[in-house]
């Protein structure tokens, strides 16, 4: 049977697989907020477009936000428009992506191979961990991961099943689009390498396009920047409206040139060696990368044999990691694109490792040792209450449910124990299956919920707003972006990058405006020793930091908070 033309009972298997899908990465949504770093910086730019009505350039308080193209900031305000609920819009786009770049990772293998090897390949990346880690965040990379992996569907459909030249002006279109969302987005282009290579050689597989298609070839790059082109046009015409107010042009230099090729070259954080990705392949990407063992000897016969069809996706792998290997600056979360490819790889292998004794050994001894974890760890807080549990839960501003969250703990590893005991060595892979649906239903429903206050500082700023009466103004200093989303009513910023000094003197100076009505908020240390505690409300710790409100009564005047306070502020992090 062709691998285009599905029996139904084939097809009846791929939707039972985006709906478990679905239940997986979309469990959850709707019981949390935002959480810092990233989600509570788009999630606030998103409300800020929807409030204030300016799409075009993305704001974080009064300040313009140049650190990332708007693209999820105008899928999440989007998403806001249509569900009217923000604890479910900031999720959607990732949920979305991660359906989607299922669904792609599926109809590649099923093109390339079987039907089978693209549910195999699309399960594959359903269990890894890192995929599902990230989609159920409300970061740029799950989208990201989407349109590049869209981009690939687009080239491999041209490059080994064409010649489909609409395929590869698709697939160059969303990788136009995936730059606009984050720079990297053109990495799609890469496989014209491995492409180049394989036609060269004869590798069986490689479309042979035929001569007088120059043209054709051309209107890739076209393709590309036509996608750029709908979000860097109308911006730079916007800004040069602007042309009066220095901010926005310091905006298109900063998100055109210093957050991308100024930033790959010259890291700023996030330092770490270039074997720092090793350790994401290996344990990040489990348990897909259980089957290395028995996937890395059929890719090398596969690669004698030069079956393109293996070596372009796995070609294109080994480029993104050396991309992502040579600035300083690295983040695990940066290689997730290449994941669906390594899942689409491993897909016509998958079923036979399946069968094999020593592969389904590893998945149960993999989901065993994982239940036995964290059954241990959740029962041992329970019942000894170890001082590392309680000084977690200080550091995380964790003021109750602790005692009900290491309940979660140990019942998500006996839920694994007991799945690893009953399904045993002849049906391991749907114990690793039910076990890693376990994890993310337990944390979905039980402790995302739990720790939902503390980490997205909503109950912070609920004690914030209680302070509040009829006719008070509040006023941030050295804020986070969670503190201005969760305050949930109109308040006065003093900027967000701007000096802590500055903020403050700024602050002091709106609040003698008003001394009755204005209250200003701030974390500990931009406050110094300018602030009488005794006449300030403590109104205790969250995302690792201490945070106070007062009244002017409380000012000492004249005083200016110490300005090295603000770089231990850095090292405390999210």
């Amino acid at each position: 049977m062709s691998p285009v033309h599905a029996h139904p009972h084939d097809r009846r298997r791929f939707w039972l697989l985006m709906l478990i899908a679905l239940v997986i990465v979309g469990a959850g949504i709707g019981l949390r907020d935002p959480w810092p770093s990233d989600e509570p910086r788009f999630a606030l730019a998103a409300k800020q477009m929807v409030e204030g009505g300016d799409w075009m350039f993305p704001h974080r308080g009064s300040e313009l936000y140049a650190d990332k193209p708007p693209v999820l900031m105008w899928a999440e305000a989007a998403s806001f428009e249509l569900v009217r609920n923000w604890r479910i819009a900031f999720l959607l786009p990732s949920l979305l992506a991660a359906l989607g770049t299922l669904a792609l990772v599926y109809d590649l293998g099923r093109r390339l191979w079987s039907r089978e090897a693209g549910l195999y390949g699309a399960a594959a990346l359903l269990l890894a961990f890192q995929f599902v880690y990230q989609t159920k965040r409300a970061q740029i990379d799950p989208l990201v991961m989407f349109l590049i992996t869209a981009g690939n569907w687009g080239l491999l459909r041209h490059l080994l099943l064409g010649p489909h030249w609409r395929a590869y002006w698709l697939g160059c279109f969303c990788a136009g689009l995936g730059v606009i969302t984050k720079g990297v987005g053109f990495l799609p282009l890469l496989l014209l390498l491995p492409y180049a290579f394989a036609r060269r050689r004869g590798w069986e597989g490689a479309t042979t396009m035929g001569t007088g298609n120059a043209l054709r070839w051309w209107l890739g790059p076209l393709a590309v920047l036509a996608a750029i082109a709908l979000w860097l046009v109308p911006m730079l015409l916007a800004a040069r409206a602007h042309a009066d107010d220095p901010a926005y042009a310091a905006y298109v230099r900063d998100i055109l040139f210093h957050q991308t090729a100024d930033r790959y070259a010259r890291s700023w954080g996030h330092i770490h060696s270039p074997f720092y990705y090793v350790p994401i392949v290996l344990f990040s990407w489990l348990p897909l990368s259980l089957a290395y063992p028995g996937t890395l000897p059929r890719w090398w016969r596969a690669l004698k044999a030069k079956d393109a069809r293996v070596l372009l996706p796995l070609a294109w792998v080994g480029l993104v990691l050396l991309f992502f290997s040579i600035p300083s600056g690295k983040r695990d979360v940066y290689i997730l694109p290449a994941l669906p490819m390594v899942a689409l790889a491993s897909a016509p292998f998958l079923p036979e490792l399946l069968q094999t004794r020593w592969l389904r050994t590893a998945g149960l001894a993999f989901i065993g040792l994982f239940g036995t974890l964290l059954f241990v760890v959740g029962a041992y807080a329970l019942l000894a209450h170890p001082p590392f549990a309680a000084h977690w839960a200080e550091q995380r501003g964790f003021d109750g449910g602790a005692r009900a969250l290491f309940g979660w703990l140990a019942a998500i590893g006996a839920a694994q124990l007991a799945l690893a005991a009953w399904l045993r060595l002849p049906r391991a892979a749907w114990a690793v299956g039910g076990g890693m649906v376990a994890l993310w239903l337990g944390w979905s429903f039980g402790i995302a919920p739990l720790l939902n206050d503390s980490s997205s500082a909503a109950g912070l700023m609920a004690r914030a707003r209680a302070q509040l009466g009829p006719g008070d103004r509040i006023g941030l200093v050295a804020w986070k972006e969670q503190n201005l989303l969760m305050l949930d009513r109109p308040a006065t910023d003093f900027g967000f990058t701007r000096p802590w000094t500055e903020q403050f003197a700024a602050a002091v100076a709106w609040q003698a405006q008003d001394p009755a009505h204005r209250w200003l908020f701030a974390q500990e240390p931009a406050m110094g020793n300018c602030v009488r505690r005794e006449r300030a409300l403590d109104l205790g710790h969250a995302n690792r930091r201490e945070w106070w409100m007062f009244k002017a009564d409380a000012v000492i005047p004249g005083c200016t908070p110490d300005p090295a306070a603000e770089a231990t502020d850095a090292e405390v992090g999210e």
